[in-house]
């Protein structure tokens, strides 16, 4: 196995039992494939999930220190735990902190049935 840093996923891989991935929540994953290692995450909002590469684009580092507390503790935004950069749920968007204007690269990720997949 390689230790290269993937930054996309196949398409079909099961990543979550939706039940447990509720609304407003966010969890990581970390994909070991033959090319290398993937590490993403995905948040559920009301309207479905959104996928993003864990991966500031301030300093590319991952955005968390704690597993999976990827959003503000009112759950509006995704927050980066080293510069506390803020990010957009919906688009990735940076609203504030060292990288504003720039955006969190999306990872497709959608709902099938009862299960979040890669898309």
């Amino acid at each position: 196995m390689s230790d290269t840093r993937l930054f996309e996923t196949p398409p079909g891989v099961r990543l979550i039992d939706l039940a447990a991935l509720p609304a407003g929540a966010a969890r990581g994953f970390v994909l070991q494939m033959r090319a290398g290692r993937f590490h993403g995450f995905v948040v559920r909002t009301a309207q479905g999930v959104q996928g993003y590469v864990d991966r500031c684009p301030h300093a590319g580092l991952p955005l968390v220190r704690t597993l999976d507390a990827y959003l503000t503790p009112d759950g509006t935004l995704i927050q980066c735990a080293w510069h506390a950069a803020l990010f957009r749920i919906e688009d990735g968007l940076c609203v504030g902190g060292p990288c504003t204007g720039q955006r969190l690269t999306p990872w497709p990720v959608r709902i099938a049935g009862d299960a979040v997949l890669t898309a």
